[in-house]
């Protein structure tokens, strides 16, 4: 087995295996590396007239597919329960500072004399340090917002109505991501009416995507959960972003219907 299955290993609960969580955690740290290397662009779509008022449609790059990294949250959550999107969030965490750190290490370096795009190189990946330091405190908090909401909600729905779920924590989180990301990642670069403007249209674009791609969502949701074998409840759970280990969760057998009685059979 190679180094980084081994790794990867770590990040599946002992007491049963699952067969698509590697394969998904390498999906969801490729997007936000991904994520996070376009962000610096600002982009914009004109505006759209709501109530008498224009809204300008304006978002960073990175909001393309950084929505995706919330579904994934939810993949995460809703499937392999919260002790599993806490591995994901961090191991997307660490990959994202080692990326900081080489993109800074080389554009640090002298160029060698035939390269002449040194400066373009600078604009692109010089913000890259800064863009990661923000999407990381920003990604953080509301990845965890999102995960703990989804994981409460699961056990106060009992199950049903996944897509109150995945709309009402990706609201929360991010709400919590679109300021903290935007305030760190361009005070000082863009005036505060910019900010507001990429606050506001932001999280308004990122919560509609997700609306939008609930039916994906459920599809997914519905197809791993059968794969897997187990629907996982987060009855008894340590909510800590630093904790360890999957104490307090129930796993609940395909077809069968949870009940708080299941907290009775959390594992411990």
């Amino acid at each position: 087995m190679s180094t980084t299955a081994r790794a990867l290993r770590r990040f599946e609960r002992a007491n049963h295996h699952y067969r698509f969580l590697e394969m998904f955690i390498v999906i969801f740290v490729v997007i936000l590396l991904i994520s996070n290397l376009v962000g610096a662009k600002i982009i914009s779509l004109g505006s759209l007239r709501i109530a008498g008022l224009d809204i300008a449609i304006r978002f960073g790059g990175g909001n393309l597919l950084f929505p995706f990294t919330y579904i994934f949250g939810d993949i995460f959550t809703e499937v392999y329960g919260y002790a599993g999107s806490r591995r994901a969030i961090w191991l997307g965490f660490f990959a994202s500072i080692l990326m900081a750190i080489v993109c800074a290490l080389i554009v640090a370096l002298p160029p060698a004399p035939e390269f002449h795009e040194q400066h373009s190189y600078e604009i692109v990946l010089g913000v890259v340090p800064r863009m990661v330091a923000a999407s990381l405190i920003a990604y953080l908090c509301g990845e965890f917002v999102n995960s703990f909401v989804l994981a409460k909600m699961k056990i106060f729905t009992k199950g049903r109505h996944l897509w109150t779920r995945t709309i009402g924590s990706t609201m929360s989180g991010q709400f919590v991501d679109s300021i903290i990301f935007m305030v760190v990642a361009f005070a000082g670069l863009q005036s505060a009416g910019v900010i507001w403007e990429l606050i506001y249209s932001g999280y308004l674009f990122k919560v509609i995507y997700e609306a939008a791609m609930t039916p994906l969502t459920y599809w997914i949701v519905n197809r791993l959960k059968h794969a897997e074998g187990v629907d996982v409840y987060d009855v008894e759970t340590d909510f800590s972003p630093f904790a360890s280990g999957d104490a307090g969760v129930a796993l609940v057998p395909i077809g069968e219907h949870f009940t708080n009685l299941e907290s009775e059979h959390a594992l411990d």
